[in-house]
């Protein structure tokens, strides 16, 4: 699937550099909203390696990891081994991606970021985060930050329809008409944006296809997924 510039993007750049290591973040989000994707991204970008766990389907010798943290070099030394990727101290980031369906590694990380080797990012999903913690220990080094799907304005920048977003914020903010043509146009760019909706999978699709009836089933398929 293609990768869609993204708000929150700037804001994980922020924590980086404001943060220096002393909070994870935790993304909390829908599912299929583009977390994973977008943070990938970002440790791709942004960091001299990083390790992706995506804890649906993470292996058991991965998960025992986390059931003894007194020996972190061994437990990175592991980490590395069985990832197959290496890690740079205060280069790299480590992400745990669908953290609900592991909440041992959500209690790990106070003391991994207590360490200070590397830097961590959390995905999960919006309802089974809340549930899923049961018997662990919250750590008060996690820094939420809320994701959602794609807005009117990065649709927009998917479908490269950047002069409409800011036509329609300067007629806004002057509260002047540009006449009923700009407004048909800006309208019909609009409902567009209401009828393909903010997914990024079915944005993807529509430009992929520009079929309503492809648009039609992968949403279905995101709606039975929920």
């Amino acid at each position: 699937m293609k990768t869609f510039k993204r708000k929150i993007y700037s804001k994980l750049a922020e924590w980086k550099t404001e943060s220096d290591g002393k909070t994870a973040l935790l993304i909390e989000g829908a599912r299929r909203i583009g977390k994973s994707t977008i943070v990938e991204e970002f440790g791709k970008n942004e960091y001299d390696s990083y390790i992706l766990i995506d804890f649906a389907f993470a292996s058991q010798q991965v998960k025992e990891l986390f059931n003894d943290l007194s020996d972190l070099n061994s437990f990175f030394r592991l980490l590395q081994f069985y990832t197959k990727k290496e890690l740079f101290e205060r280069k790299s980031l480590i992400i745990f991606d669908e953290v609900q369906k592991f909440p041992l590694a959500r209690q790990a990380i106070k003391v991994l970021v207590k360490d200070h080797r590397y830097d961590y990012i959390e995905t999960g999903s919006l309802i089974s985060i809340k549930e899923n913690v049961k018997d662990i220990l919250i750590p008060s080094e996690e820094r939420k930050m809320q994701m959602y799907p794609m807005d009117y304005e990065e649709f927009c920048w998917a479908t490269e329809e950047t002069q409409a977003f800011e036509l329609g914020r300067t007629i806004f903010e002057s509260k002047k008409s540009f006449g009923e043509a700009a407004n048909r146009d800006l309208m019909r760019k609009f409902r567009l944006y209401m009828i393909v909706g903010g997914m990024p999978q079915v944005v993807s699709v529509f430009l992929e296809t520009n079929n309503f009836s492809k648009i039609d089933a992968v949403k279905r398929d995101i709606l039975t997924l929920y």
